[in-house]
C-alpha cells in the first residue's frame, strides 16, 4: 500500500512538473496563432498575461495584444502602434527573418516587428513584455520599447518617448492625446491632430525642467516593481508622481494609462480578489480635464462643439442641443451642427421670422469669438447675433456678449447660472423636440412649418405635397374654420391609392401632436375625400396624378375647382392663386427646383413673390 501512494506522489509531482515545462512563457520559432474566438495565446509563465488575439467587443473584429490574463476584463496592455483591427482567420507568425508578423486571411502583411532578423525565439515574460531573442540570447525587439497606451511596472520611459491614447474603448487607434517625456526633461500631457500628429500646447507638465541648472531637470520617468512612479532627476533625486503612502497594502496588480478621455490615470486590482473589483484609480492628472485643456488650436476636452463636465473623477462629452455626434461611436467626438449659418441668405427684417435661438444654461465655449460686446444686454446680444450671418452662438454673461462662429471648441459646462448660450437655428429645419418654444403669435405660423416638413419630407406623400400645401395655406390663413368652408375640391379618382386612418397616422409621426386631433382628423378626410382626376394608364392599375390636375386646372384659369362654394376663399382670388402656384413648385420633379421650407413659409405669407411655376411633370404613384 505505501508503495501505491509513493508511485501516487510521484506522478503527481511528474505531472505538475511536465505542465510547468509546458508553460514556460517561451515561444518557438515558427509558432503562429489564427485570429479566431477559442484560440489559445501565448502565456506567460505564471499565466499572469497573454499575447494573442483578443475579439473586440461588440464587433467581429479581432486586436493583436497582450493582456491580463487573470482578471475578468481580460484588461489589454500592448498592441501595435497603429492599433488596427483585424478579422477573422488573420494570423500572426513569429519568423526568424522578420519577427513578428500579423497578416490578413489573404495573405497581405498588415503589420510587422520592424527591420529585425536572425530571431531565436520569443519570451513572453511576466512584467507583461514579449521580447525577441537572437542566437547569441541578444534582446532584438521588446513590446515595452513600443508601448500602445499603457505603461506596466518596470517599464522606464527615456527622453523623447511617450504614448497615445485610443480614439475610444473599442476604436484603438491613436486618439487625440499624448503623454510625452520630453527631451528638456518635463513629462507633459498634450492634445494632437490625429491626421498630421501636430502636437497643441501642453494641458500638464511636471515642472521637471529647470533651465538654470541642468542636474535638476528629469532623466527618467521610472515605474518600479512596487508599484510607484516617479521622475529621476539627473542628479539623482526623485519627483514622485504616485504619491507616497497611496499604494494599498497587499498583492496587486499596477498600470498607469492614458485613457481616452485625456486623463492620465494610475491603477490597481488585486491578484486575488475576494468578490467582483474593478481597477481603482490611485492618482490622476490632470485634475479637471475640462478647464485645464484650453489650447486655442485644439478642440479641447471633448471635440469641437461638444461640450465636457466633470464629476470630480471623469469627464463626461456630450453634444447640446441643436447639436449631434457626428460619429455615433465616438461620444467624446465632434458634433455636427443641425444648422450652419450662410450668408447667402437674404432677409429684409434681419433675420427676424428665418431664425430663432435654443437657450442653453450653464454652457460656454471660451474662444471662437470673434466680436465681443461691452457693455451689451441681453437682448441686443441676441439681436446683434439674429442679423449677423457669421454668428452661429452668441454667449451672454455679466452685461456681456460674444458672438462666436463655427467649429466652436474647449466646451464646458460651468458653474455660473448667470452664463446663457444662444445657439442660432433656422426656423423650420431646426428638429422640433430641441427648439424653444415660438412666441403665441407665431403658433398657426409653427404649425404651417411643421405640416410642410412632414409633407416634403416624407416619400409616401408624394402625391399629397399640393393637396397639403393648398389645405394648410387656408387652415392657417382662416384660422381653423368650420371644414365645410373650405373643402378641396374632389382631386383625385377613386382609384387613388387609399391610406388608412392608421397607416396615415404612422407616416405623418409628430404631424398630429403639432395640428391638433381634430385638424389631424379634418386633414385625413380632406385627402381620402379628393376622388376626381386625370387617370393614366401604368401598368395594370391606374395611377391617378393629382399635379397634372392641378397644372390643368391653373393653366385653364379653373383654380374654382379646389375651393368649391367657398365664397370667402373666392373673393380673394389671388391668395388661391398663390397657394396652387406654390404647391406646383413644390412637386416638381426635378427636386432642385423644389423650394426650401423656409421659402415656402415666406411665399404663403406674401414676403416672396411667387414666379411662374413650370409643368411639374407626372409624379409615379406606387399602388398598395
Amino acid at each position: 500500500m505505501a508503495l501505491v501512494l509513493l508511485r501516487l506522489v510521484f506522478l503527481t509531482i511528474f505531472l505538475r512538473f511536465i505542465a510547468a515545462q509546458q508553460n514556460t512563457g517561451s515561444v518557438s520559432v515558427g509558432a503562429s496563432l489564427t485570429a479566431t474566438p477559442n484560440v489559445k495565446p501565448w502565456l506567460s509563465s505564471s499565466g499572469e498575461f497573454a499575447f494573442g488575439f483578443q475579439q473586440v467587443q461588440g464587433t467581429d473584429n479581432f486586436l493583436l495584444s497582450i493582456w491580463y490574463n487573470k482578471i475578468p476584463d481580460s484588461t489589454i496592455v500592448w498592441y501595435p502602434e497603429e492599433g488596427r483591427m483585424v478579422p477573422t482567420g488573420s494570423k500572426v507568425e513569429l519568423l526568424r527573418e522578420s519577427g513578428l508578423l500579423l497578416s490578413d486571411p489573404q495573405g497581405t502583411q498588415i503589420w510587422r516587428s520592424g527591420s529585425i532578423s536572425g530571431v531565436a525565439s520569443g519570451f513572453m515574460n511576466d512584467t507583461g513584455n514579449f521580447v525577441m531573442f537572437g542566437s547569441n540570447s541578444r534582446k532584438l525587439w521588446g513590446s515595452f520599447d513600443y508601448p500602445a497606451d499603457t505603461l506596466l511596472p518596470t517599464k522606464f520611459m527615456e527622453s523623447g518617448e511617450g504614448i497615445n491614447s485610443t480614439i475610444s474603448k473599442t476604436n484603438f487607434s491613436g486618439g487625440r492625446f499624448q503623454l510625452r517625456f520630453q527631451e528638456d526633461g518635463n513629462l507633459v500631457l498634450n492634445s494632437r491632430d490625429i491626421l498630421s500628429g501636430n502636437a497643441y500646447d501642453a494641458y500638464y507638465t511636471s515642472d521637471t525642467h529647470d533651465a538654470t541648472n541642468s542636474t535638476n531637470s528629469g532623466e527618467q520617468v521610472i515605474f518600479d516593481a512596487t508599484g510607484y512612479m516617479y521622475i529621476l532627476r539627473r542628479n539623482g533625486q526623485r519627483f514622485d508622481l504616485t504619491p507616497r503612502g497611496s499604494l494599498p497594502s497587499g498583492d496587486y496588480y499596477h498600470r498607469a494609462t492614458l485613457d481616452s478621455d485625456g486623463v492620465f490615470r494610475q491603477y490597481y486590482f488585486p491578484k486575488n480578489p475576494i468578490s467582483n473589483t474593478n481597477w481603482e484609480v490611485i492618482w490622476f492628472v490632470p485634475d479637471n480635464i475640462c478647464v485645464d485643456s484650453n489650447d486655442r488650436s485644439s478642440t479641447g476636452a471633448c471635440g469641437f462643439n461638444n461640450v465636457c463636465s466633470f464629476d470630480g473623477n471623469r469627464p463626461n462629452c456630450e453634444c447640446p442641443q441643436g447639436f449631434s455626434l457626428l460619429d455615433p461611436n465616438n461620444p467624446s467626438g465632434d458634433c455636427k451642427p443641425d444648422f450652419t449659418p450662410t450668408c447667402d441668405e437674404v432677409d429684409s427684417n434681419n433675420g427676424r421670422g428665418m431664425f430663432d435661438f435654443i437657450e442653453l444654461h450653464n454652457i460656454d465655449w471660451p474662444f471662437s469669438d470673434y466680436v465681443h460686446m461691452n457693455p451689451s444686454n441681453e437682448k441686443t446680444c441676441k439681436s446683434s447675433c439674429m442679423q449677423d450671418c457669421f454668428c452661429a452662438v452668441a454667449i451672454y454673461r455679466d452685461t456681456q456678449c460674444w458672438k462666436k462662429k463655427l467649429p466652436l471648441s474647449n466646451g464646458r459646462k460651468v458653474a455660473s447660472a448667470n452664463v446663457r448660450a444662444f445657439v442660432k437655428y433656422r426656423i423650420g429645419d431646426h428638429p422640433l423636440q430641441n427648439s424653444t418654444r415660438l412666441p403665441g403669435e407665431n403658433k398657426d405660423r409653427k404649425n404651417l412649418i411643421v405640416v410642410g416638413s412632414v409633407l416634403l419630407g416624407t416619400s409616401v406623400f408624394a402625391i399629397f405635397v399640393l393637396i397639403g400645401v393648398i389645405f394648410v395655406g387656408f387652415f392657417v390663413i382662416y384660422k381653423k374654420k368650420p371644414r365645410n368652408s373650405y373643402p378641396i375640391r374632389k382631386a383625385v379618382e377613386s382609384n387613388l391609392p387609399r391610406f388608412t386612418y392608421q397607416e396615415l397616422v404612422e407616416a405623418t409621426d409628430g404631424f398630429k401632436d403639432e395640428l391638433g386631433k381634430g385638424a389631424f382628423g379634418i386633414v385625413y378626410k380632406e385627402i381620402i375625400s379628393c376622388r376626381k382626376s386625370l387617370v393614366y394608364e401604368s401598368g395594370e392599375k391606374g395611377v391617378a396624378v393629382l399635379s397634372d390636375l392641378a397644372w390643368d386646372c391653373y393653366q385653364e384659369g379653373r383654380l374654382d375647382t379646389f375651393v368649391e362654394n367657398d365664397l370667402e376663399a373666392l373673393d380673394d382670388y389671388k391668395k388661391v392663386a398663390t397657394f396652387v402656384m406654390v404647391g406646383l413648385w413644390c412637386v416638381q420633379e426635378n427636386s432642385s427646383l423644389r423650394p426650401t421650407m423656409r421659402k415656402v413659409i415666406q411665399m404663403l405669407e406674401g414676403g416672396i413673390e411667387v414666379a411662374e411655376p413650370p409643368c411639374p411633370c407626372s409624379l409615379s404613384v406606387t399602388s398598395y
